[in-house]
């Protein structure tokens, strides 16, 4: 008798929910559309095209909007997502699938409103809830910029989203929960370096995009924060940028996080996977003032969150003995026998921080799959790390983790064989 009513309730909420969408949509709808299929006159200079390729780099377009060997901004890479695939863009001046029919205006919309030029919502795998504080000077020498490149006639691939997901209405539901357009608002009281970093990272950066946590909807949580969280489909942990104990930046370390950003290697650090994409492609062709005006701010986020110590009791277990076997078999050549590594070489993992993340997400995908830092102008030759997934097994892997986290002086929980097979 009570499975009729509930299935009724639950249905009228269905309903609401989607009048409601359907109401938000439809009140979203922008009228003021082009009126016909031609772009206004946008007279640049050389200056200007300069200057959006650099802003180009600095939001780090080309990675998504470039397939691996395809024609640069031509679009057709797949984003994975737990809701399913979104595909980038043509960003070329391609007439028929690119931006050649697109003004000025319509770009900026699009970055700052989150909206096509025909007025459909974009999805936020296109990261307009962060591209939203992006100026409109700078949108313009962006848009100057790809209209400067070579026409490529490559059709945009329609996105494989699941259901409900892959609706205008659902989007506009998700859009009034989580997105709302704001415009860059510099602080009084903050210095113009530290308001040159906060526009960079919070806005063409979009660091919040990895190093936040996300909601059960794909909304990122508290951006502001950076207090790190899971890469979505990556199996990769981006750190707080706030947590001395994980990425965050300390008083003495503005110098070495610079060089991290610019070279992929500093002191003991590289950057691997996701963020070494990022040096790849963007930070290290970022000007020295940019870099630090990023770092100046980082290094004034408010701590959120304290170290968990841990004990270092697994130094008496069988699986801590059979890692210290691994270690001296296999790593202990180039990291050393007590952890301290080879400066210039190799990192040091003794008093290594990236060793004491809670999760060890990211010590799995380098023992797996490989440590690699980008090549870069100031360091064109890095040293890597090879991949030992046909070398060791899950069990290995978890042994000779849980030692290198709780040898020398670290400090961090065991690894076990089904962290190793959750992270990979």
């Amino acid at each position: 008798m009570t499975k009729r009513p509930l299935q009724v309730t639950l249905g009228l909420l269905i309903l609401m929910l989607a009048a409601v969408a359907l109401g938000i949509w439809w009140s979203e709808r922008d009228e003021s559309l082009p009126s016909a299929p031609t772009a206004e006159a946008f007279i640049t200079t050389p200056q200007q095209i300069e200057r959006g390729a650099y802003l180009a780099r600095a939001g780090n377009c080309a990675a998504c909007h470039t397939t691996r060997g395809g024609a640069a901004y031509a679009g057709g890479l797949g984003i994975a997502t737990p809701f399913g695939t979104v595909f980038s863009s043509n960003l070329t001046p391609d007439t028929a699938n690119g931006l050649g029919l697109w003004s000025a205006a319509d770009f900026w919309r699009a970055l700052h409103h989150g909206r096509s030029r025909d007025g459909h919502l974009l999805y936020p795998a296109f990261p307009y809830t962060s591209y939203t504080l992006v100026s409109r000077d700078d949108s313009d020498a962006l848009f100057a910029y790809l209209r400067s490149l070579a026409s490529v006639s490559r059709p945009n691939q329609p996105h494989t989203l699941d259901f409900p997901y892959r609706n205008q209405a659902a989007l506009a539901l998700w859009r009034a929960l989580f997105f709302k357009p704001v415009s860059f608002a510099p602080e009084n009281a903050k210095s113009p370096e530290w308001n040159r970093g906060a526009y960079l990272v919070r806005g063409l950066g979009h660091c919040a995009e990895c190093h936040a946590q996300r909601n059960a909807l794909g909304a990122v949580e508290a951006p502001l924060e950076l207090r790190g969280g899971p890469i979505p489909m990556q199996h990769w942990y981006a750190p707080s940028l706030a947590a001395a104990h994980e990425a965050g930046v300390s008083q003495g370390d503005v110098e070495a996080t610079i060089a991290l950003l610019k070279s992929g290697v500093a002191e003991g650090r590289s950057a691997m996977g996701p963020m070494a994409e990022v040096v790849y492609r963007s930070t290290q062709y970022l000007r020295d003032d940019d870099l630090r005006a990023m770092v100046v701010y980082l290094k004034d986020l408010p701590p959120n969150q304290p170290e968990t110590r841990h004990g270092t009791a697994a130094s008496q277990t069988t699986q801590f003995s059979d890692g210290e076997k691994i270690y001296s078999l296999h790593c202990a050549d180039c990291h050393g026998k007590h952890g301290e590594g080879a400066q210039g070489a190799y990192a040091p993992l003794a008093g290594n921080r990236a060793l004491r993340l809670t999760t060890p997400t990211n010590l799995v995908q380098a023992v797996l799959n490989g440590g690699y830092a980008p090549a870069t102008a100031t360091n064109p030759r890095p040293y890597g790390m090879p991949p030992f997934r046909q070398i060791l097994d899950d069990r290995e892997i978890a042994a000779v983790l849980t030692y290198i986290r709780q040898a020398w002086g670290n400090a961090a929980p065991p690894v076990s064989e089904l962290d190793v097979m959750q992270n990979q």
